[in-house]
């Protein structure tokens, strides 16, 4: 980890808050749970424990692995429904293929995030390559769940590629950080993913003992999630360790330090940086399909189980 890198940072356009914007305070750190995801592969969840308040637009979020698969154990999802939100999948190590009952589908490997804008609904899978499963390897990567405001829920579905080569490289002033921007913008610098509702993703390697202040759209959110490492966060320096999730209050800017000492198997604090402008509508989720009613919800099922999102195919290729 990770896959997308530059031997020398300071080659990379330098990103800081500017002097005088207010910092966000830690609200709340919270541990994620571990647990099992589709046909048994582990998964943290992230925001276990988070009151959405502080969460939307976003709805749910997976550390998928990290796990050194030995042959024969790795595993995916089976066929499933979705319906009114997108579905971010961002891999850090390994390869997954996924595929819809429209058609459509592809392959992405270290760096590379498949962003789905399920919409009005379709059926999907995810499943390792059969080499993966064949000879083993290591996996890890991100599911990050975003909500669709009402007006675009019942759109058509879309995928997004994007290559680990694609996203904008940052650095921090004295390039003791790595910033990868995946969607959004952070101080003007577009990253590749185009979403509906307004928001922010940042993968950030930190080396140790270094620290980085990024300006923060004021109208966002804030959450840092650890994949790796120890450090620190806020202004304040609120501890924290692998699989713990951030929570910002309001201000302009947040602030993330690495620990002089990291652990053996971890080089670099590792961090995903969300922001996302609220949608504030009501939300009614159950499993696959997150709408805005009961009576949507309702509907959605039924959809489903008379074959309106669609159907699998008889041969799936994975």
């Amino acid at each position: 980890m990770p896959a997308v890198t530059v031997e020398n940072p300071l080659t990379l356009p330098r990103v800081s808050a500017p002097e005088g914007v207010s910092a966000r305070p830690v609200l709340a750190v919270t541990t994620a749970p571990q647990g099992f995801e589709g046909e048994g592969f582990p998964v943290r969840r992230a925001f276990a424990g988070i009151n959405y308040k502080y969460l939307d637009p976003f709805i749910m979020m997976d550390q998928m692995g990290e796990v050194e698969y030995a042959a024969g154990e790795a595993k995916g999802t089976p066929w499933h429904p979705h319906r009114g939100f997108e579905t971010v999948t961002y891999l850090i190590d390994g390869t997954f293929v996924h595929q819809d009952s429209n058609g459509g589908g592809g392959t992405i490997t270290d760096g590379d995030t498949q962003w789905m804008t399920a919409g009005s609904g379709l059926l999907h899978i995810e499943a390792p390559p059969e080499a993966l499963v064949m000879s083993g390897g290591l996996f890890h990567g991100l599911q990050l769940w975003v909500n669709l405001p009402a007006a675009d829920k019942m759109q058509d579905p879309r995928y997004q590629d994007i290559r680990g080569g694609q996203v904008q490289l940052l650095t921090s002033a004295d390039g003791g950080a790595l910033l990868r921007v995946i969607a959004g913008s952070l101080d003007g610098h577009e990253g590749p993913g185009i979403t509906h509702t307004p928001i922010t993703m940042v993968h950030a390697t930190l080396r140790p003992g270094a620290s980085v202040t990024l300006p923060w759209r004021s109208d966002f959110n804030g959450l840092a999630y650890v994949l790796a490492g120890r450090g620190s966060v806020g202004a304040e320096g609120r501890p924290v360790h692998m699989g713990q999730t951030a929570v910002f209050g309001d201000g302009g800017s947040l602030t993330v330090r690495a620990d002089e000492r990291q652990d053996s198997h971890a080089p670099d604090l590792e961090v995903v940086l969300l922001g996302g402008r609220p949608i504030r509508e009501p939300m009614a989720h159950y499993g696959p399909f997150v709408m805005n009613t009961r009576a949507e919800l309702e509907q959605a099922f039924e959809d489903f189980q008379k074959g309106r999102l669609g159907t699998i195919p008889a041969v799936h290729g994975m």
